[in-house]
Formats: C-alpha cells, sequence, structure tokens
C-alpha cells in the first residue's frame, strides 16, 4: 500500500508580492512567505520603513525586495505590476476603516474607504492576474478581508460593505480565472492586535466587548494569520478557491 503524501507548505521559487506590508498584518504575512523559501517583494508607501524591513529580512536569511507602491492609485498600479511580475502569489493587506454610526457616515469617508478597499483592491488583484494569465502560469491571489465581510457591526457599516464586496469579486473571479490555474481567496481576520487598532483596544468597553465576541477569550495577534497566508499560498490549498478563511477566534459561529 502506498502511503498519501501531506502537499508541501514550501513556496520555494515563487515570487510573491505583498501589498501594505509596512506594519501589522501584511508585514506579517510578507515574513511568513519569505520563512516559507518565497521571493518576497514587501509593497507599501512608506519606502524607508520597506527597506528597513527589507534589510531585517535578508539578514533573516530570507529573499526580499522594496517596492514602492500606493495601492489606491490604479494607474500606477498597473505599471509597477506589469513591470516587476509576473507574481505567483498576491497577498493584499492594504485597508483602512472609516468607522461612525450609518446615519453620520459622510460622502468623503465612503469614498476613501471603497477606493481603497475595493477598487484598489480590485485592480491590483486584476493586475497581478494579468501577468499570470500572459505568461500561462497558475497562481495563489490572497486578498486580506475580515469577519465583517461575513457579519454586521455597530458603526462599521462602511467598513463591511467593502469588505462584503471584496468577498464577492473573489467568488466571481475564481470562476473566471479557475480553468488558467488561478486561485484566489480572503482571509478573514478577527480583531488584531496592532498600531492601527491599539486605541480600539485600549477602550476598556471596547475591549471587553471583543473579548466577548470571540470565543477563544482573546484578541488576534498578527502571527495567527501566518499560517494560513502559508496555507492559502501553498500547494497545500490546492483545490481551495472562490471562499474565505475565517481566522476569528468563533466571531462568526454564532
Amino acid at each position: 500500500m502506498t502511503l498519501p503524501r501531506t502537499p508541501s507548505f514550501r513556496l520555494d521559487g515563487k515570487r510573491a508580492l505583498v501589498a501594505g506590508a509596512s506594519s501589522g498584518i501584511g508585514l506579517a504575512c510578507a515574513v511568513a512567505l519569505g520563512e516559507a523559501g518565497a521571493e518576497v517583494t514587501l509593497a507599501a508607501r512608506r519606502v524607508d520603513t520597506l527597506n528597513a524591513l527589507v534589510d531585517e529580512m535578508k539578514a533573516a536569511g530570507m529573499s526580499a525586495s522594496a517596492l514602492p507602491l500606493d495601492v489606491s492609485d490604479v494607474a500606477d498600479t498597473q505599471v509597477a505590476v506589469a513591470a516587476n511580475g509576473p507574481f505567483d502569489i498576491l497577498v493584499n493587506s492594504a485597508g483602512l476603516a472609516r468607522h461612525s454610526p450609518a446615519a453620520d457616515t459622510t460622502e468623503a469617508d465612503f469614498d476613501v474607504a471603497a477606493d481603497l478597499n475595493v477598487k484598489g483592491a480590485y485592480f491590483l488583484t486584476q493586475a497581478v492576474a494579468k501577468g499570470l494569465l500572459a505568461a500561462g502560469k497558475p497562481g495563489s491571489l490572497i486578498n486580506i478581508s475580515s469577519q465583517m465581510a461575513h457579519v454586521g457591526g455597530i458603526d462599521r457599516a462602511v467598513y463591511c460593505a467593502t469588505k462584503h464586496a471584496v468577498e464577492g469579486f473573489t467568488k466571481s473571479m475564481a470562476i473566471e480565472w479557475g480553468k488558467a490555474g488561478i486561485r484566489i481567496n480572503t482571509i478573514c481576520p478577527t480583531f488584531i492586535l496592532t498600531d492601527l487598532t491599539r486605541p480600539t483596544f485600549e477602550d476598556p468597553e471596547k475591549r471587553a466587548w471583543i473579548e466577548d465576541k470571540i470565543k477563544l477569550g482573546r484578541a488576534g495577534e498578527v502571527e495567527d494569520i501566518m499560517g494560513a497566508v502559508v496555507f492559502l499560498a501553498s500547494q497545500a490549498s490546492a483545490i481551495v478557491t472562490g471562499t474565505s478563511l475565517l481566522v476569528d477566534g468563533g466571531w462568526t459561529a454564532e
């Protein structure tokens, strides 16, 4: 009898683009892919920060480079991806939130969130896919979405709208590109402790609400996302596409 073999989680020989890689979840994803053997291009607006992180990753034995990129600038993003690709793996962690009661949402807040979280994510994903299609290569495209793509939340109508939209185009793109071997999925984290979320966690009432909703009783850490991104980027998830991987501690189980 021949025993089955676990598919490899290694990414040796693969080129990965990580947008929003200068901090938080994006940085954690870049490191995770680098540790798994990928050649990682870290992309973000903060060039000095990127260069310092690339130096740290190289010192740790990883292959890394920096690419200045503003995902909300669709034209520049398309040019940059075409010039530096094709990429076998995309992780898009660029995003922002504008929280307020729905009755108080301003057009400006809606537009800035939608421009980056939906429009920017859509056309970045498209740009990487175009490179793969032109090269006749398979690939794995991953957008960092949110548990809020599956539920609602107080003061989060705009944010929820943008993340629900990401789930929608993910499913449609998976249908279109599946026969080309291009997989596309989302990772949907719960609240993750980062510099951006720190003010929320410093509010005792909000922290209590978060920890009550997370059934495992604690907020997420960036390390909680690292295994998930390697799984979706690798052959270990070879038949996974058009879906979301919820890393939410049970928030959406109710």
